[in-house]
């Protein structure tokens, strides 16, 4: 039996590489193809003979670490200068009222229309209004630099803003306006806990000569993490922060630093560390997408009342995007539009609602048939709307932009606004 399950992991983990290969050519995210492959191993096992240990409760610890890993990974790629303000601003900008503007209109229509109390109808909107980094970061890969950017951005803080709001309304008591206070208090203590941490790690990585150094990085990060969670800090803002702080340690460089850190050595374990991380990135996120697909209830995902639901939520995201970017951040929406999927940080907040506390006809069906809309309508809408040629998806993210896609006198900067 031992064989056979070590035989079945090798083949999944190969197969998760040849769907992240094929995404390069076709632009299908390898997550749809991850849950799908979930999918079919549950239809196949139900006709086989083989007992499957429960994996549900296992499902949130590996999001949650998936979550960690691919936020550190986008925040390493991130360069603070000047010239990036704009972009920087506008990614904060759309993640922090998009998120708040859907979850406002969701709720409204939960409490007004269906009679659900506002705690219960906040907590069920607050996850199908964040985007996922899980999947909007890689699909973004062959972007031009500017626009990647404002995914990675634009991502990431819609995942650290929906888990603040969340865990606010989840476990927040006492008058709002002392709350409100507390959690600005408390972001400002995990920046400077993410600046403190960098320079700590860094200093003992100068000290230790052990040849194994990275494994002890990324478990002081998920500590750190589990940590700042249990305290009820923005954990997630804290990682980013860290990531942010190692790919602009420049930033840091000070001769009463060099007295402790040995920066030049520092970036260079850093080169090391990052493509460990990938790796190991690569392979969480891939096993929490399979997993999740294996206990989908295929029947529910093809319910008319489910399809409907999902597809007047999914129409309300692309559409409130729509008229955000044009009208509010005055920006060209193509092909950013697009990059609004739902995915990993959907499954782990929808899972930690209290069973009490869940709206019915927002059930894990919808949230499957939502993800999926979402992330094949940014496919889709991406291909689209550039026009792009089968020899344009073979570009690699260090090539240089392609110029029928970026006129020669345009700023990179400028190619985000009108």
């Amino acid at each position: 039996m031992t064989n056979y399950i070590i035989l079945a992991l090798c083949i999944i983990v190969v197969l998760a590489y040849i769907f992240d290969i094929s995404g390069k050519y076709s632009r299908i995210p390898s997550v749809i193809l991850l849950i799908f492959m979930g999918i079919v191993l549950q239809l196949v096992l139900r006709h086989l003979p083989i007992s499957i240990p429960n994996l549900q409760p296992v499902l949130p610890v590996i999001g949650t670490i998936g979550l960690i890993l691919i936020v550190l990974e986008a925040s390493l790629d991130l360069k603070l200068e000047k010239s990036k303000k704009g972009i920087i601003l506008k990614s904060i900008t759309a993640a922090f009222f998009l998120f708040l503007l859907f979850t406002a209109i969701l709720t409204f229509m939960l409490t007004k229309f269906f009679g659900y109390s506002f705690r219960d109808s906040v907590l069920n909107a607050m996850p199908l209004g964040i985007i996922s980094s899980a999947v909007a970061i890689p699909a973004a890969s062959l972007l031009k630099p500017s626009e990647k950017e404002f995914v990675v951005y634009e991502s990431s803080f819609s995942d650290i803003f929906g888990i603040i709001f969340f865990d606010f309304i989840l476990l927040g008591d006492g008058p709002i306006g002392d709350s409100i206070m507390a959690l600005g208090f408390k972001s400002l203590i995990t920046i400077v806990l993410g600046v403190v941490t960098t320079l700590i790690l860094a200093a003992l990585l100068h000290k230790i000569s052990y040849h194994v150094n990275y494994v002890l990085i990324i478990t002081s990060i998920v500590l750190i993490y589990t940590l700042a969670k249990m305290l009820v800090l923005p954990a997630l803002l804290l990682v980013m922060i860290f990531g942010l702080t190692l790919s602009n340690n420049h930033l840091l460089e000070r001769d009463f630093l060099k007295k402790y850190v040995n920066f030049e050595k520092f970036r260079t374990d850093i080169k090391s560390f990052k493509t460990i991380l990938i790796e190991l990135t690569f392979l969480v996120r891939s096993l929490f997408f399979i997993i999740f697909g294996f206990y989908v209830k295929v029947e529910g995902l093809l319910q008319w009342d489910n399809l409907l639901i999902a597809s007047a939520i999914t129409l309300g995201i692309f559409l409130l995007r729509y008229l955000f970017f044009k009208f509010i951040l005055r920006m060209n929406p193509v092909p950013l539009v697009y990059f609004g999927p739902r995915g990993l940080i959907t499954i782990l907040l929808f899972i930690s609602i209290p069973q009490v506390s869940r709206i019915p006809f927002l059930n894990e069906e919808v949230i499957t048939i939502v993800i999926l809309m979402t992330i094949i309508l940014m496919t889709v809408g991406n291909m689209v709307s550039r026009g792009e040629k089968p020899e344009a998806l073979l570009i690699t993210e260090d090539d240089k932009p392609d110029p029928q896609f970026i006129p020669t006198d345009e700023k990179p900067e400028e190619r985000l606004s009108e």
